[in-house]
Order: C-alpha cells, then sequence, then structure tokens
C-alpha cells in the first residue's frame, strides 16, 4: 500500500504560530526560568523552534515514554523509557509535546513530575486532536487544534519517515 502527503499546515502557517507562542510564554513567564521538558521523540522538533523564541531564561531536559498496549491502542499503561537527567524541585516546567491525542500518557506524566517537587507544571503542544481524547488534559499553550487525520512531519513520524518535514502533512493512502 503507496502513501502520499498532503499539506494541512505549512511551513510558514507553522513558523509563524510558534512565534507567537513564544511571545505568549516569555510574557507569562516573565521574571521567571521555565524549565522546558521535551517529550521524545515527536517534541523535539517543536522545542528547538519554541526555545529560540522564548526570551526569558530556558533550561531544557528530554523524557522518553512509551505506552503499551496493542498496535493501534493505547492500555494506558505508561513505561519511561528515559527518564530527566536534572531534579525539577522548585522549577517552573513546562511539558513540550508534539501532539495531544488520547491524553492518557501526559496525564501521567504531568502528574509524574508535580509529585516531583516543581513549583508549577504546565503544557504546551504544538497540536491538538480533541476528537481523540478519552482522558482530560488540556495544554495551556496550544499551536493548532487538528482533526482526526495522522498527521507527520516537524518531528512526527510515519515509520520513523516523514520526521524532518518543515510543514505537517497529512499521510494518505493509496488502495
Amino acid at each position: 500500500m503507496a502513501e502520499h502527503l498532503e499539506v494541512l499546515l505549512s511551513e510558514e502557517e507553522v513558523d509563524a504560530r510558534i512565534r507567537k507562542l513564544g511571545e505568549q510564554i516569555s510574557k507569562e513567564y516573565e521574571g521567571k526560568n521555565i524549565h522546558l521538558v521535551c517529550v521524545l521523540k515527536g517534541a523535539s522538533f517543536f522545542m528547538c523552534e519554541l526555545a529560540k523564541r522564548i526570551t526569558v531564561p530556558v533550561s531544557i531536559d528530554f523524557m522518553s515514554l512509551s505506552s503499551y498496549g496493542s498496535d493501534t491502542e493505547s492500555a494506558g499503561v505508561v513505561k519511561i523509557v528515559k527518564d530527566l537527567e536534572e531534579p525539577l524541585e522548585g522549577k517552573h516546567v513546562l511539558v513540550v509535546e508534539d501532539i495531544v491525542d488520547t491524553g492518557r500518557t501526559l496525564k501521567y506524566l504531568i502528574e509524574l513530575l508535580k509529585g516531583r517537587g516543581a513549583a508549577d507544571v504546565k503544557l504546551c503542544a504544538l497540536l491538538d486532536k480533541p476528537d481523540r481524547r478519552v482522558v482530560d488534559v488540556k495544554a495551556d499553550y496550544t499551536g493548532f487544534s487538528i482533526p482526526d487525520e495522522f498527521v507527520v512531519g516537524y518531528g512526527m513520524d510515519y515509520a520513523q519517515r516523514y520526521r524532518n518535514l518543515p510543514y505537517i502533512g497529512v499521510v494518505k493512502f493509496d488502495n
């Protein structure tokens, strides 16, 4: 089965929205340091672009999580594949994620980070798929709300391909 891509959000649209998110975050965190926690691998491209547009002091760390279940559905059991390297005690944590889908993994992650003594934990997501939500998770900062389509680019992949696209595309499968 072959696939092709259709552009959902152009490079210019994504860039402009990340610039606005950076301005908003900088204003709301004025006078504070932000500790960005990037959820690997998908959010790495977004986090780098976002960090460049935040004007308050920023530190970064990375986590990798895995949800277990069948191939297409998460059972909600989350495993930490790569944990943070720095303690969170007293830090203003901003979780940076590529997409909010069912919400299960992010709900787990946010509660975990709060339990590690962060001053506060907020969520910034490039994309939000509200139609897929099964757990109540809302991003404090959202780039775009999108329909329930399989998207790639800007760090998101299909079988480890398309991460390096500078835009958000929808994968369409040919019959």
